[in-house]
C-alpha cells in the first residue's frame, strides 16, 4: 500500500508508531506536532525506515486554530496530494478526583476536541472536492461514558466522536471514509504512573492495528479488539448503579 499521509500529533505515542508503520508501507508522511526535537526523531527514524526521504515535519500547535488553513494547504502542496489524514494529538494532565480546574480542563477540550474539528474541517472539504480520502480519528474508549476520572477528558473523547460520526455520514456519498479508534490502554506517555492499568499494548502494536483498520476502511474498531466487550457491558451499566462505581 502506497500513499500519502498526514498525522497530527506525530512527535510520541500512538502518532509517532503510526508514522513508521505507514512509511514501512509505503506512503509519504507529514509529521505535524507542538514539540520539533521529538518531530525531528520520528521524522529520522521513519527515513531510516523507509530507506528514502519519506517524512516531512511541521511544528504546530494544534490550539492555533487560525494557521490551519495555510499550514493545510502548504502540507498538501509538498506531498503533492492527500489521501489519509490521522488526528492522534491528546493531553491528559494530572487531575485530582477533587479538582475542578478550568485551565486544565479548557486544555484538554482544545486539544482533544477543538484542535480536531479545526483539522478535520479543512480535511474534509479537501476530501469531499476530491471525492477519495480516509479520515482516522484516534479517540478513546474513555468517551463511552462519563466516568469520574477525567470529566473533561471522557467529554471530549464523545464529542470527538460525535463529530467523527456525523463527518462519516455527511462524507459518505463522496466516497470518503471515516474511521474512529478507540484504544483502551497504550502504553504510552498519557498512561505513565497511571494505576489500575491492564490489558496495556505497545504503542507500536496499537499502530499496526489502526493502519490495517485505516487500509479497510472500518467504521469503528477498537483497540485491540477485546475492548469492544469491555465497552458494552459499561455503555449499558444503569446509572444509578454506575455512579456508585470508581471507574
Amino acid at each position: 500500500m502506497t500513499g500519502t499521509a498526514l498525522i497530527i500529533g506525530a512527535s510520541s505515542g500512538i502518532g509517532a508508531a503510526l508514522a513508521g508503520v505507514l512509511v514501512g508501507e509505503g506512503f509519504d508522511v507529514a509529521l505535524v506536532a507542538r514539540r520539533k526535537d521529538k518531530l525531528d526523531e520520528v521524522s529520522q527514524r521513519c527515513n531510516e525506515i523507509a530507506g528514502r526521504a519519506a517524512a516531512r515535519t511541521y511544528v504546530h500547535d494544534v490550539r492555533n486554530h487560525d494557521e490551519v488553513a495555510v499550514l493545510f494547504e502548504r502540507i498538501v502542496q509538498d506531498l503533492g496530494g492527500l489521501d489519509t489524514f490521522v488526528y492522534a494529538a491528546g493531553v491528559l494532565p494530572d487531575i485530582g478526583p477533587d479538582e475542578y480546574d478550568a485551565d486544565k480542563d479548557r486544555l484538554i477540550l482544545d486539544v482533544n476536541l477543538m484542535g480536531a474539528v479545526a483539522w478535520l474541517d479543512a480535511v474534509a472539504v479537501k476530501f469531499k472536492t476530491q471525492r477519495f480520502g480516509t479520515i482516522c480519528g484516534i479517540s478513546s474508549i474513555a468517551g463511552d461514558r462519563g466516568r469520574r476520572a477525567y470529566p473533561a477528558y471522557h467529554a471530549a473523547k464523545a464529542g470527538f466522536d460525535t463529530f467523527l460520526e456525523s463527518l462519516r455520514n455527511r462524507l459518505h456519498p463522496f466516497k470518503v471514509s471515516v474511521v474512529t479508534i478507540r484504544p483502551g490502554f497504550i502504553d504510552t506517555a498519557m498512561t505513565q504512573g497511571k494505576e489500575g492499568l491492564f490489558w496495556v499494548i505497545s504503542a507500536e502494536r496499537a499502530a499496526r492495528i489502526i493502519a490495517k483498520h485505516i487500509r479497510k476502511r472500518h467504521g469503528i474498531r477498537y483497540v485491540p479488539a477485546r475492548w469492544m466487550g469491555v465497552a458494552l457491558i459499561i455503555r449499558n451499566i444503569p446509572s444509578f448503579i454506575f455512579r456508585r462505581m470508581d471507574i
